[in-house]
């Protein structure tokens, strides 16, 4: 999350659509995502929009948190009206979901269902620090329907956690997926990263293999980004620590590809390995492939029909503009065709089933067939898929294709 909102159009106080974004509501498939601002502690890596106790200030709390979500659910039924909308799948991020009791994430996720309903096998995915829930926690968040859980594992050596400032021992994450698989979910995810500074190709491995070891259905592996405004990037400026460079960031991505592959774990999504297509984040899919969704919390971003919207940062913020009933979203962008096809390009690409050919420019896409970033891939219809060599590269191939 930018430390400041992007600019854009002014949002009516009542949240109202344009005419245009709602044509074809219900056709497309939508989601819920529900961004919980809160953490412990902040991780020197991280940029998102979260805030510790002492941090947050008057006007919101985690206590009343589940009060306010519920709220803008609601108002989301107001703005979308009365047409259909079985809500295919919900996401809920953070910040730290799992420091709200499971009661509370469970009263938002009946306020989506008791305004929208949930579609038949919804996927229901909540985010989670291995030291923040116990036995007792994931078993009352299947009750309350969740379906599936993303832990937040990032590395398996005490030395690369300790870079990154995260609290938890490596020990711990076996630990509570045993607990999860035992509550009774079949979809667990472990999130890691690579590129720490300090971090060895050896100590990656390590990581991937236990996180193999302890069998979650799903593993997604992000390259480390140094962003503006954390500690970390201030370590970096000092030169107490120094990041990999691009060539080492390109060799773990190879190995991850590599000792996930070999066991049963494939890419579907450039940073996403799952076991299979029902193990594959459905979620994450609908925001890769165009669907529409409402991102309820401070900060979160929704898109419906072409239009975007992002809420106001801060929980006091947001909690107060839904308590005097206007909307709490700061700007939107009307998409137009142009930037639409790119969009779904730049999205679309990372996909391993990748976008129509005929979205490219024909000359690049030839010329990137030609340098072993694409799949050959008729012209007339076929898709264009990325090398292993082109996922390494996907930005710049991404930029060349647009």
């Amino acid at each position: 999350m930018p430390a400041t909102l992007p600019d854009g159009d002014p949002v009516p106080a009542d949240g109202a659509l344009p005419a245009g974004a709602l044509e074809g509501l219900g056709t497309r498939p939508f989601a819920f995502y529900i961004h919980v601002p809160f953490c412990v502690t902040r991780c020197g890596y991280c940029d998102f929009n979260t805030y510790t106790a002492t941090e947050l200030g008057p006007g919101a709390s985690r206590e009343s948190y589940a009060d306010t979500a519920i709220a803008e659910v609601r108002m989301a039924r107001r703005v979308l009206g009365d047409a259909d909308l079985p809500v295919e799948t919900v996401f809920v991020g953070g910040g730290t979901p799992t420091l709200l009791p499971p009661g509370d994430l469970g009263r938002v996720l009946a306020a989506v269902d008791a305004e929208f309903g949930l579609a038949p096998g919804a996927e229901v995915t909540t985010e989670a620090n291995p030291e923040s829930v116990d036995e007792a926690y994931v078993a009352k968040l299947r009750e309350a329907g969740f379906t599936r859980v993303s832990y937040g594992m990032q590395s398996a050596r005490e030395h690369v956690l300790a870079v990154l400032e995260r609290s938890h021992t490596p020990g711990r994450v076996p630990e509570v997926v045993g607990w999860t698989r035992e509550a009774g979910f079949e979809h667990i995810n472990l999130d890691l990263i690579y590129g720490t500074p300090g971090e060895t190709d050896d100590d990656w491995r390590a990581s991937l293999e236990a996180a193999l070891e302890a069998e979650p259905d799903h593993v997604s592996a992000y390259a480390l980004i140094v962003e503006d405004g954390t500690r970390l990037a201030a370590q970096v400026r000092r030169g107490e620590l120094t990041p990999p460079d691009d060539d080492a960031m390109a060799d773990r991505y190879l190995i991850a590809d590599e000792l996930l592959g070999a066991h049963g774990l494939r890419w579907y999504e450039i940073s996403n390995w799952a076991t299979g297509p029902e193990a594959a984040c459905r979620h994450n899919l609908l925001y890769w492939t165009g669907a529409d969704w409402w991102g309820v919390g401070p900060g979160a971003h929704s898109h419906v029909g072409g239009t975007r919207w992002w809420n106001v940062k801060h929980p006091a913020a947001h909690a107060a503009r839904l308590a005097e009933g206007t909307t709490p979203a700061h700007a939107r962008e009307v998409l137009d065709a142009a930037d639409r096809r790119i969009e779904r390009i730049m999205l679309e690409l990372r996909l391993a089933e990748g976008c129509p050919v005929d979205l490219l420019d024909e000359r690049a896409a030839r010329r990137a067939v030609a340098d072993g970033l694409l799949e050959p891939a008729p012209f007339d219809g076929g898709r264009a898929v990325l090398t292993l060599r082109g996922r390494l590269l996907a930005d710049a191939v991404v930029r060349d294709l647009t």
